[in-house]
């Protein structure tokens, strides 16, 4: 307002232009070459408004002193800035906010402009008319109608490309918008007063022009100033659609109010609201045929969607929040065979495994307690059994992630990769031949047992065996009935030892016992054990209608405070050496022990 006053008569409107132009200019050097030329037009636009305020208000200063000779040659060149001013605004506009659209799309867009537009310009005419019954300068009021209509209708679109927009970068849009309303206060202020209207001395329509004029130079360097709409960004609400027939509305007030005070009706106005009633209808069948269009990909979408999950061996199960089941993809009747329709309408946990149900439910309620509070974090993968159909537990694998009605669950059988993985880390601990514990194992089962020694209980005990005169059986008879009579060998120890003690294969005709004792037992017993396998051991093989005789040299230590589990299986073997130095076929205990009672066999 202030500037308004200061500055000379006709100078201050003009360079407000001019400073919204070289804002615009230089903020697009900064932007992306996307919002680059946007930008530019703008710029363009509001140095036309500018040029165009500038040559009206040589025409107004020079209007009593020349009959017609400058007004005559600048008004033209004042039509044509405003012409320019509109044009480009309205171009620049619209590649923001109609990128990428369909066809029918861009025919709804432009039928929607005309509706914004033919309802200006109706109320533009009715305001003409109003300034000719009072005897104004209608000729002069065109070019103030071309600003007001230029304005409303910049509006218009500033509105669509700000719903267009995230949240976050509506600040320049917004403030684009605000800038618009007083722009086209002002110029209604020059149509509606006969002399330029002020105040107390301040020129209101100046005032307004400058003040938004300087609201447009500050927008595009406020967030959003330069953002670029995306074709799926493009979410108009409600709000939105109603606001485009908000002047139409107008419209229809200004020619009742205008006929009502006795105005005349001419045939513009009637072609300018006949028009805009043809527009109406006209969309009307637009949008139904883009509604038709949207329906028909919509189905297409549907379908293409229906193949792949029907497609997939991938059971796909949508739960409310409730935890019912609403949909069951086909897939589960090849997989766990179930129907679909069985399923529907039962809760969660469904058919899992009484020990996989907590696990599964924490993650369920995760889920739940997300949507509540509004957070969308990422899925969960959970592992549970699943007892299909026909009795059996299945091994599953599943996906578990956010739905719009409530969680969405994608399951995979993965009960052969459980089986060979278990399979794998069976071979990786087991002997293939006998189906015993391998070394790898055996000594984690005596740091295991190790570990866990209290007061109070006796120490385990590791008997080493090798068998004798396994190697003439095996030379002599074959690889075959070697390998049968090591089977067979590895049954009787099994058989000779309690449930609780372990048997392994070391390698080769090498075997280890590893026995545990409970509380009130004695370390004596372990030599009842080894007695037992040593007589179960000597008993002839029936192997392929002949019979094969071996006997066994034993290894026993106890293990002492600190030892480690490989030196207690070395002391076993250094003990099974002895016993074979001392004939074979006995049981021998290694020295750093005492030598319990004996009954029947060799000691050092």
């Amino acid at each position: 307002m202030t500037a308004a006053v200061l500055l000379p008569a006709g100078t201050g409107v003009p360079a407000a232009h001019g400073f919204a132009a070289v804002s615009l200019l230089v903020r697009s050097r900064t932007a992306p070459r996307k919002v680059r030329l946007r930008l530019t037009l703008f710029a363009v636009s509001v140095a036309a408004g500018g040029l165009h305020h500038l040559l009206a208000g040589r025409i107004d200063s020079s209007g009593a002193h020349s009959a017609g000779g400058l007004p005559s040659v600048v008004r033209p060149l004042a039509g044509a800035g405003i012409a320019a001013c509109m044009g480009v605004a309205v171009i620049a506009l619209v590649m923001a906010a109609a990128d990428n659209g369909t066809t029918l799309t861009s025919l709804r867009r432009l039928l929607d402009s005309w509706l914004i537009a033919g309802s200006l310009l109706t109320s533009g005419w009715v305001l003409l008319l109003h300034r000719a019954d009072q005897g104004g300068d209608v000729s002069a009021s065109l070019l103030a109608l071309a600003r007001v209509v230029t304005d409303i209708l910049v509006l218009a679109l500033f509105v669509a490309l700000r719903f267009c927009l995230r949240r976050s970068e509506r600040t320049a849009t917004t403030v684009g918008a605000v800038a618009l309303v007083v722009l086209f206060t002002g110029d209604v202020l020059r149509i509606v007063l006969s002399t330029p209207g002020g105040w107390s001395g301040i020129p209101l329509a100046t005032a307004c022009s400058m003040t938004g004029l300087t609201l447009v130079a500050v927008a595009p360097w406020l967030p959003g100033g330069v953002s670029s709409v995306g074709f799926d960004q493009r979410s108009m609400p409600v709000i939105g659609v109603v606001a485009a027939f908000v002047p139409m509305a107008v419209c229809a007030l200004a020619i009742s109010a205008h006929a009502v005070t006795g105005g005349c009706v001419d045939i513009v106005m009637t072609a300018l609201a006949g028009s805009v009633l043809l527009a109406l209808g006209a969309r009307q069948g637009v949008t139904h045929a883009d509604q038709l269009r949207i329906a028909q990909e919509a189905k297409a979408r549907e379908a293409h969607y229906r193949t792949l999950v029907d497609g997939t061996l991938d059971v796909i199960t949508i739960i409310g929040h409730d935890g019912v089941v609403r949909y069951v993809s086909p897939a589960v009747h090849p997989v766990f065979g179930y129907r679909p329709e069985e399923l529907v309408g039962a809760r969660v946990p469904l058919f899992c495994h009484p020990d996989d149900v907590p696990p599964l439910m924490r993650a369920v309620q995760t889920l739940v307690d997300d949507a509540g509070s509004g957070a969308r974090g990422p899925g969960h993968r959970v592992s549970c059994r699943v007892r299909s159909a026909d009795g059996r537990w299945r091994h599953v694998e599943s996906t578990i992630g956010h739905h719009p009605e409530g969680m969405i669950f994608i399951s995979r059988d993965v009960s052969e990769r459980v089986a060979q993985q278990a399979q794998l880390e069976h071979l990786a601990f087991h002997d293939a031949l006998t189906g015993l514990p391998n070394r790898a194992l055996f000594v984690d089962r005596v740091a295991h047992a190790l570990q866990k020694r209290t007061t109070g209980v006796a120490p385990p005990v590791v008997l080493f065996v090798d068998l004798d005169g396994f190697k003439a059986v095996n030379d002599s008879a074959g690889h075959a009935t070697g390998d049968a009579l090591l089977t067979h060998a590895a049954r009787r120890l099994q058989a000779s030892v309690r449930a609780g003690d372990t048997i392994a294969r070391l390698g080769g005709d090498e075997f280890a016992a590893l026995l545990e004792w409970e509380a009130a037992t004695h370390p004596s017993s372990a030599r009842e054990v080894a007695a037992r396998i040593l007589s179960a051991l000597k008993k002839p093989y029936r192997i392929g209608g002949r019979d094969a005789v071996v006997s066994a040299s034993i290894g026993m230590a106890m293990a002492a405070p600190g030892v480690t589990p490989d030196e207690l299986l070395h002391q076993a073997d250094l003990a099974m050496y002895a016993a074979k130095a001392a004939g074979k076929g006995r049981i021998h205990v290694h020295a750093s022990q005492p030598p319990p009672v004996s009954s029947g066999a060799s000691h050092r």
